[in-house]
């Protein structure tokens, strides 16, 4: 046993926030807190929380779990959680490296030694998705996900529907699989239109059709389509998923590991998305903490079909060209090989985190902000 001596947390580019947390002995772990556009609010929790929890005894994952949980009268959302999945992160970091063995092995042990990635791409136009389709299947991925559309009015032209078909069917036609990401951008008028355009097509999967707040307009969508429709980064907690799966409106369960409480609350919601016969893709375009962190639960559940890679997001960056291979000292644990990764052995979260860059870097970075879309009309669109 050993009481928590500090928590530290580091802002960095391109728009990730790790957390530190060490003992009284010198034992340490690293988390990831990232919560993309709304740093500075993730900030301002653990500040409260780093005050709070110091002294407290760090092998007590759970106790502090639901101390965040139970005793802050608010609970749940985007901050609150995204805070917590620091902090749980770093603790299980620090337990498992401290008996020297992987996390996945305090989890249960694993169940298998490699798990199956994909990799996002971008481009607008059916020739640049050939050329970045090519170029991640030239990385060694099988599998891709793009922005179904551009931003997207209620109504707009059935013709916008057109290109998206269109850059499916060309990453299709390299032999590689397709996750559509509609990423709430579409409305019901829409999303209905393009599901059912998708389909010939088959799609890996359709992400996000309709903002998570309109989970019946969904579970009608679900009714429509043969499309498996995947969710759930924008839920935080296991009482978010539970509603989903009791309509039956959703066939995988993409919860981000850095906004829903940390390896903890991931592991409970893989659980209950089992006895549903949902499947988990855990969602993660963020840094090499957050998805160390997805590879140690992904190994110790039997529903995990496909993670998420962060690789090239510094598309999506205003400040920096840090990506997933970067804060680390064995970033080879991210090589893809015939779409999969291998499973990592070492300790913790089995990556060895670069501390001198990260608080080098760390200095004077400023906060991403999220952008948005403005229509021609003036109004405000989904980003």
């Amino acid at each position: 046993m050993g009481k928590i001596a500090s928590i530290e947390y580091f802002r960095v580019p391109p728009r990730w926030l790790f957390v530190k947390i060490t003992d009284v002995d010198g034992n340490f772990g690293w988390g990831e807190a990232s919560l993309e556009g709304h740093t500075e609010a993730v900030e301002g929790c653990l500040d409260a929380w780093g005050k709070r929890y110091t002294g407290f005894e760090a092998d007590e994952i759970e106790h502090i779990w639901q101390m965040s949980w139970r005793t802050s009268f608010y609970r749940g959302g985007p901050v609150f959680m995204s805070a917590l999945a620091g902090i749980d992160i770093a603790l299980w970091d620090l337990k498992a490296r401290k008996l020297n063995v992987p996390i996945y092995q305090l989890l249960g042990g694993k169940v298998r030694d490699k798990l199956k990635v994909y990799a996002w791409i971008g481009g607008d136009r059916p020739a640049d998705v050939k050329a970045q389709a090519q170029a991640r299947k030239d990385q060694g991925f099988l599998a891709v996900k793009m922005n179904a559309t551009e931003d997207m009015h209620w109504l707009d032209s059935p013709s916008a529907l057109d290109a998206a078909v269109q850059r499916l069917k060309t990453v299709k036609e390299l032999g590689m699989d397709a996750g559509m990401d509609f990423h709430g951008r579409v409305h019901k008028p829409m999303a209905k239109q393009l599901a059912r355009a998708l389909e010939p097509h088959h799609p890996l999967f359709i992400e996000e059709p309709l903002l998570s707040e309109h989970i019946g307009g969904i579970k009608q969508l679900s009714e429509l389509t043969t499309c498996p429709i995947a969710l759930g980064e924008r839920l935080h907690s296991r009482w978010d998923v539970r509603p989903f799966l009791e309509q039956g409106c959703v066939d995988i369960l993409q919860p981000d590991i850095s906004h829903v409480g940390g390896i903890s609350e991931m592991k409970r919601i893989a659980a209950m998305c089992e006895t549903y016969d949902v499947a988990l893709a855990p969602h993660c375009p963020l840094g090499p903490i957050a998805l160390a962190a997805c590879v140690q639960v992904n190994a110790s559940v039997s529903n995990f079909v496909i993670q998420e890679m962060s690789l090239g997001i510094h598309y999506n960056s205003q400040n920096g060209d840090q990506d997933l291979t970067s804060y680390t000292k064995n970033p080879e644990v991210w090589d893809v090989e015939e779409g999969y990764i291998k499973l990592m052995d070492g300790p913790g979260l089995g990556i060895e985190v670069d501390e001198e860059q990260i608080r080098r870097l760390s200095k004077d970075s400023t906060a991403w902000l999220t952008p948005g879309f403005i229509g021609p009309g003036g109004e405000i669109r989904e980003w």
